[in-house]
């Protein structure tokens, strides 16, 4: 199948510190991505934009779409920094694959008005790479994130498991929505570039054949 040059893929996570930056740097990696997060909120200094220069070799960062200066909910940071964000944010226009990182979750504010993260994805009508995490209460974030994702409307690409497998609670998701897990990913005992780039190139042909065809 010939490759489309402009699949567009958004990455979100059942929630906080799940693994979200380290899936796009990889995912973004194995693809000659562009890389995007439209909303930092916060650590400016150490972007996730800055840590994915850091760590790949083959991927495009483009500019954020707000560089909010407060680490807090986006709602928050932008009305502190005077600033708002609508739902009907522009996504950029790119040669190739076009990896979006979001910001927590699907249901985080944006603005004050109640729009969501789910409703700026709604916006752009392109799928979404899920990032979970197992733990204890994670079947149930994930189910209701998966399940949210259903309401909504948002297509789902597919599901990336950071750290170890867990059969059970993978098998219970898939009998439950009938969504299998894509991808697993390592933990690592460092996030640097050596173990981006060696993860990249070890799932580079799954993740290819998975998400381009």
């Amino acid at each position: 199948m010939e490759k489309d040059s402009s699949n567009r893929f958004f990455i979100t996570g059942i929630g906080t510190d799940v693994g979200k930056t380290v899936v796009a740097a990889i995912v973004s990696e194995a693809l000659n991505a562009h890389y995007w997060k439209p909303i930092q909120s916060g650590d400016l200094d150490n972007s996730d934009s800055i840590k994915i220069q850091n760590w790949t070799a083959n991927v495009t960062i483009l500019q954020e779409q707000y560089r909010l200066t407060k680490p807090l909910s986006p709602h928050t940071s932008a009305r502190l920094d005077g600033v708002t964000i609508t739902k009907e944010i522009p996504l950029p226009e790119v040669n190739g694959t076009l990896i979006v990182e979001g910001a927590g979750g699907i249901l985080v504010p944006v603005n004050d008005s109640g729009n969501t993260i789910a409703d700026v994805i709604t916006h752009w009508d392109i799928p979404v790479i899920l990032v979970v995490k197992h733990y204890l209460g994670s079947i149930n974030h994930t189910l209701l994130t998966l399940e949210y994702l259903k309401t909504k409307g948002i297509r789902l690409a597919g599901i990336i498991v950071t750290g170890n497998a867990h059969e059970e609670s993978e098998q219970i998701i898939q009998t439950i929505t009938g969504n299998g897990i894509n991808l697993h990913i390592p933990l690592a005992t460092q996030v640097d570039a050596a173990f981006i780039r060696e993860q990249a190139a070890i799932h580079k042909e799954k993740i290819e054949q998975w998400l381009l065809g």
